[in-house]
């Protein structure tokens, strides 16, 4: 292939209008659906500067052999053609919306003569009026079986519906009263759809009515003394407010919207919406994506809108969606969604009050709903073993990485330098076997990585040693001779590798990893595997990852490894870089609150490391003692009026 250079459309060729484009492969296959304002002004940015280009869009275009676009009238258009063609495309490039598992509707079947309630997951069918999603099938059968008291339709299979039509005789809920029994002929079909018709009416929130037509038939039986069926309306309308109690109140009562939140990495989203109907929350569903094309958060809101509502039927859409951030083309969606619902559709972002509250809590469930999917994600056996044999393939190991190690550096402008060790076995975190350094260069992070790396793999050849698993020679650096201490114990044959002989515990850096992974580009890549070729360590593979772009670097290789956003090799690499830096980040910042507090003291003439830690526990912090007078920093045990009197010079920037 020629790369993008070789279909670039001629200058001048491509209009100015708004418009929706397509990129195609080698086979024809579109990879690629966008929209624009300007088609010409969003098409040249693909070929003026490919090297500026985020490596998901370099993939893209050297994928792509060909480009053309549709030019329409206005961006309302614009998006539904776009909507259109990802639908009828399913293009690779684009992003693409996935329930993070299979929510539980509560679905009645209004296309069948007799219809039926049940509960449904999976794609929506025609003829069928949804309800929810839920969290849970057990609470749709609960909310369904408080109803049915009130709006007894058909509950059962299509096989027991005709079963009790042959012999004449209804199912249990029909004795129970639970059911009209339409298939004995209680009920017309008429009389039954207009039950239905109630009960869907009831769940789509017109729920004042019925209450209010159940006391007043309970009032008039109660009036005529027919005091059984009085009681039974009772317990009718007790049903339904137990119905209705089962959806949370947060809103006011006629407030109708879907409250929308996301929560992102660099390769995953997760996008979590509860459904607000005449203020109750009427549902909850999630979404997980992986983002394989460079996407704002934006942009990520106005694809989940036209995904999300671009199928739903008309009375599915709210008269409000909020939203975290609005999409770069507020309007023109909410002009199609407005359209679609035959109303307007206002997008907003909640500021205050309840509203800003309740996003707080949809936003709170996204995180966490991302949280768990890694989980499940890294859980997986099968994915972690997948994960290990990419790494394996792309960095030509001869064996799959059973134990990584990760090493990352953090500072705060060249002060307090520290760096962290993280370990995976398995594809799995191994805390025990966490390390962190204080690192004594001052040079940067390519000599801060040299130094880390120097130290650990020192201390495991010197554990090694001491066991007797590495001969003298091994032990040896370049000029220098066997170390002391190595003839001792080396000819007994039942000592375990690794293992302390007097505790029993794995020895801190005994073992080796097979996979050295630093957060970095070529030159941290490259200053690891110098600290390793010096020490003689030759079996184990190193590689960076540089955050900015995810790209993998080998040592003394001009250009990285690319590995495919979605694949399992690139997502455990970059969990256990961003473990090493969480890692390090927790160590540099504890170091750092230390240092700010004790520095203060430090030009205090004759106060010592005890003393200073007395009085910042005394305290709290430097700031309260630098308030305080001689007479209140006396009272700390070990100060004596002098003390105190130099301590309130120092701190007040006066020569004691």
């Amino acid at each position: 292939m020629g790369g993008p250079a070789s279909f670039r459309p001629k200058p001048g060729s491509i209009p100015e209008s708004p418009g929706v484009y397509r990129f195609k492969d080698a086979g024809g296959r579109v990879v690629y659906v966008g929209k624009a304002k300007s088609l010409r002004q969003r098409l040249n940015s693909y070929f003026a500067d490919f090297a500026s280009l985020h490596p998901r869009t370099q993939t893209m275009l050297t994928t792509a052999v060909d480009v053309d676009w549709t030019v329409v009238g206005t961006e309302v258009e614009a998006l539904q053609l776009e909507y259109s063609w990802i639908k009828e495309y399913d293009p690779r490039f684009n992003v693409k919306y996935r329930d993070d598992k299979s929510y539980p509707y509560l679905a009645v079947t209004m296309g069948e003569e007799f219809p039926r309630v049940q509960v449904l997951r999976g794609a929506k069918r025609k003829g069928i009026r949804y309800f929810g999603p839920y969290s849970h099938a057990w609470a749709i059968r609960e909310t369904v079986d408080l109803l049915l008291r009130v709006f007894p339709i058909r509950s059962c299979s299509t096989g027991v519906f005709r079963r009790a039509a042959q012999v004449g005789r209804p199912c249990l809920l029909g004795y129970i009263d639970k059911c009209s029994a339409p298939c004995v002929g209680r009920v017309t079909a008429e009389e039954h759809r207009k039950l239905a018709d109630d009960f869907c009416e009831f769940m789509a929130g017109n729920t004042g009515r019925f209450v209010k037509r159940l006391e007043r038939e309970m009032r008039e039986a109660a009036a005529e003394q027919e005091y059984e069926r009085a009681a039974r309306l009772r317990d009718d309308i007790g049903a339904l407010q137990r119905a209705m109690e089962k959806q949370a109140v947060v809103l006011g009562d006629n407030t109708d919207c879907d409250v929308i939140a996301l929560a992102e990495d660099p390769l995953e989203a997760a996008v979590q919406v509860f459904y607000v109907r005449d203020g109750r929350i009427r549902g909850q569903r999630g979404w997980v994506v992986d983002k394989v094309e460079e996407a704002t958060p934006g942009e990520l809101v106005e694809q989940f809108l036209l995904q999300m509502y671009g199928d739903a039927a008309a009375e599915a859409l709210p008269r409000e969606v909020l939203v975290p951030v609005l999409p770069p083309d507020t309007e023109a969606v909410s002009e199609l969604l407005g359209e679609h619902r035959g109303a307007r559709v206002e997008i907003r972002v909640p500021q205050r009050g309840d509203k800003r509250s309740l996003m707080e809590t949809v936003e709170r469930n996204a995180v966490e709903s991302l949280k768990q999917h890694k989980l499940r994600r890294a859980s997986d056996l099968t994915a972690r073993s997948r994960a290990l044999q990419e790494v394996a393939d792309a960095l030509g190991l001869d064996q799959v990485p059973l134990r990584i190690e990760c090493y990352d550096v953090s500072h705060m402008q060249g002060t307090d330098v520290v760096a962290s060790m993280v370990v995976f076995e398995d594809g799995l975190a191994r805390k025990s076997e966490y390390r962190r350094f204080s690192v004594r260069s001052t040079e940067g992070d390519v000599a801060s990585i040299y130094e880390v790396i120097s130290r650990r793999f020192k201390r495991y050849l010197e554990e090694r040693s001491a066991t007797g698993d590495l001969d003298a020679d091994a032990m040896a650096e370049p000029g220098e001779g066997p170390g002391e201490g190595q003839g001792e114990g080396q000819g007994e044959g039942l000592r375990t590798p690794g293992i302390d002989p007097e505790t029993g515990k794995p020895r801190k850096f005994a073992y080796p990893p097979n996979l050295v992974v630093v957060d970095g580009g070529p030159a941290q890549a490259a200053a690891a595997r110098r600290a390793l070729d010096e020490l003689g360590v030759d079996d184990v593979a190193v590689c960076g990852l540089a955050k900015r772009l995810e790209e993998v670097w080998l040592p003394g290789e001009d250009l990285p490894v690319i590995l495919a956003r979605s694949s399992e090799a690139l997502y455990l690499l970059q969990r256990v870089r961003d473990e090493a830096h969480r890692f390090a980040i927790t160590y540099h910042r504890s170091k750092r609150s230390k240092s700010v507090k004790e520095s203060a003291l430090d030009e205090v003439p004759g106060l010592g490391p005890a003393r200073r830690q007395a009085l910042i526990k005394h305290f709290g912090s430097v700031k309260r003692l630098r308030e305080a007078t001689a007479a209140q920093i006396c009272e700390v045990p070990g100060i004596g009026p002098s003390t105190a009197e130099t301590i309130v010079s120092v701190l007040k920037g006066q020569n004691p």
